[in-house]
């Protein structure tokens, strides 16, 4: 149970108090700053507490915005103000002063000056005021159209709740739910309707994390529908996809009209996608090879392919979100187009995000084949890939930028560099005059090609072993340079396509679907990276990156795999890889996303 604090002398016919308890709150009344601060050290240092002035005017939902959203420590709105254990005492302190403040003086000093505005004397106000001055991290959440003011006087209070009775709060709450920068077919096809579906959920008690689970329940009874290799099965499929990811869109528009983050649906919501477009995937290479038509290749493709676009924009972001004098005349122009209607959702529908892409995977799944389906799933990321990487980088080169050492450590966080890489970056040359990128584009290049030319020779193992020493020299400086950004991808690149290209000319029944498992697992891994460093929490633990070798160590050992081995072998050893690195990096995974420590990390723009 919460508690709310009124202050202030109260108004007759007032809602607050039934407001403050349908959302939670028991009420306790304070006459003056002095009782407020004694209500507020009796309350239980676990709690949420709120000191709310008993004049407030204002909808229910501002209020729901202002003070029980489990995101920030310290929020408030006009005429209230929250705390959760975490900003308890800077609120303890705020008032504190606030009481010595409006205490009575002392013999022989003169008297206090009485404020020419009286009438809207907010204690809440001044603390609120106070917090800001004391620089604490007081989220003030956007109301747009909803009403929270303090009103001055009786004509006022009728003013506002005039304002009040001519907002629809409900109709503003729904529409709060869905995300402001969703894709074209998400906002006209899907969020018209899964709103509703979110409020129903919310009346019977539904949470987010369910909804997200039932998610991936349905997307992975769609993957077992393609498996079948029958037209009914892969009709089913697509259908279920399109109500996986109407449920997809629901679980997020639920939490935001309910307010009910957590870190464990943060976690959920980040690595559930990612698991049914790739569990997907393969049912639909299970059920082409049902039909006698091999597409794993194709399907471990799309999954390589998907995940670097992913990585380019995490790294470009990452680099750039907290840059100075970050400007540049590509994003004025990119600027200018968003002021253009049309171009927007054009410009979001090339990119092929999450909503275009699974209605067009679902689509040609029940329309036509699986290869098909393949084919048209990375022509398209093909060109949204080159589309947005090509942007990012016209950005960067025409960028005046510095970046900070945060950026730079988030870099080499997401590049995922193993002991080797390590010990090599500490004891090669420190010459730095060849940038970063093109150390990791010319490693990268030499292996691919070794892999693709020789497949299971000698050349591939040193590929692996000139890939390794460029690939640490790359991280041997600060990744501040102005395409430094592009080394993560191109890391995920090298490692990726030399397990698809290996496991593809080994030759062997059981390689690609083992190196399809290998390179989820690895995925998994970067994905969890990316959004523990999104809630600023930092990378995984070095010892993660130490077990499970790093992208280099992986690379490498996968060389030396295919040159030692047998086909038979190879598909085997990979198996065993895949299994390992799944084991651990779930196992540590789970734990950090569950504990007490891990960040709520939600997204507000559809993810590529």
């Amino acid at each position: 149970m919460s508690t709310a604090i009124l202050t202030g002398s109260p108004v007759p016919g007032s809602s607050i108090e039934g407001d403050l308890r349908s959302l939670g709150f028991e009420i306790r009344t304070a006459s003056d700053a002095a009782e407020a601060e004694t209500l507020l050290a009796a309350v239980p240092g676990d709690r949420r507490v709120a000191v709310v002035d008993a004049r407030f005017v204002g909808h229910e939902h501002a209020l729901r915005l202002g003070l029980t959203d489990p995101r920030f420590p310290l929020a408030a709105i006009p005429g209230a103000v929250t705390a959760q254990p975490a900003g308890r005492q800077a609120l303890t302190r705020a008032l504190a002063r606030e009481n010595s403040a409006s205490g009575a003086p002392a013999q022989g000093a003169p008297a206090r000056a009485t404020s020419s505005v009286a009438d809207v004397d907010s204690l809440a106000d001044r603390v609120i005021t106070a917090l800001d001055a004391e620089g604490a991290d007081v989220h003030h959440p956007e109301l747009g159209s909803l009403v929270a003011e303090v009103p001055a006087d009786p004509q006022a209070r009728n003013e506002a709740r005039q304002a009040v009775a001519a907002v629809d709060d409900e109709a503003v709450r729904l529409k709060s739910a869905v995300k402001a920068r969703d894709g074209f077919f998400t906002t006209y096809c899907i969020s018209p309707y899964s709103r509703y579906i979110a409020r129903w959920c919310a009346r019977r008690g539904f949470t987010p994390n369910q909804v997200t689970t039932a998610s991936l329940i349905t997307a992975l009874i769609a993957a077992a529908c393609a498996a079948t290799g029958t037209r009914g099965g892969f009709v089913a499929a697509g259908v279920l996809l399109i109500a996986s990811f109407v449920l997809d869109c629901t679980d997020g528009q639920l939490a935001r009209y309910s307010l009910q983050y957590s870190t464990l649906g943060a976690w959920l919501d980040a690595t559930f996608d990612r698991a049914k477009e790739y569990a997907y995937y393969a049912g639909l290479a299970l059920g082409a090879a049902r039909g006698g038509d091999d597409v794993w290749a194709l399907a471990l493709g799309a999954m390589v392919l998907q995940t670097c676009r992913h990585v380019v924009d995490f790294s470009f972001n990452e680099a750039n979100h907290d840059a100075t004098a970050n400007t540049s005349p590509t994003a004025a122009l990119s600027d200018k187009l968003d002021s253009v209607g049309w171009t927007v959702w054009v410009r979001r529908m090339i990119v092929l995000p999450i909503g275009e892409r699974w209605a067009m995977i679902a689509v040609l799944t029940a329309a036509t084949t699986p290869r098909i389906t393949f084919y048209a799933l990375l022509i398209g990321c093909s060109f949204a890939a080159v589309y947005t990487t090509a942007g990012r980088v016209l950005r960067s080169l025409t960028r005046k930028a510095s970046r900070t050492d945060r950026a730079a450590k988030a870099l080499a966080d997401l590049a995922d560099s193993g002991p080797a890489a390590e010990f090599l970056a500490r004891a090669l040359p420190n010459r730095h005059r060849v940038p970063a990128p093109a150390l990791a584009l010319v490693g990268a290049v030499l292996l691919l090609l070794a892999a693709w030319i020789d497949g299971p020779s000698l050349s591939v193992v040193i590929g692996a072993v000139v890939y390794v020493l460029l690939s640490a020299d790359a991280v041997s400086r600060p990744l501040k340079g102005s395409l430094d950004w592009l080394v993560p991808p191109v890391f995920r690149a090298a490692e990726y396509g030399t397990v698809l290209i290996l496991a593809a000319r080994s030759d062997v029944n059981g390689a690609l679907p083992a190196a399809f498992g290998l390179v989820s697992a690895v995925a998994y891994h970067h994905y969890d990276t990316v959004y523990r460093i999104r809630g600023n929490a930092g990378a995984p633990p070095a010892w993660l990156v130490r077990v499970i070798g790093g992208h280099d160590g992986r690379t490498l050992l996968v060389a030396v795999l295919v040159r030692v081995l047998t086909g038979e072998q190879f598909a085997v050893a990979l198996t065993v890889l895949a299994v390992v690195v799944a084991l651990v990096v779930l196992v540590e995974s789970t734990r950090f996303w569950v504990s007490a420590g891990a960040p709520a990390v939600h997204d507000e723009g559809e993810p590529a």
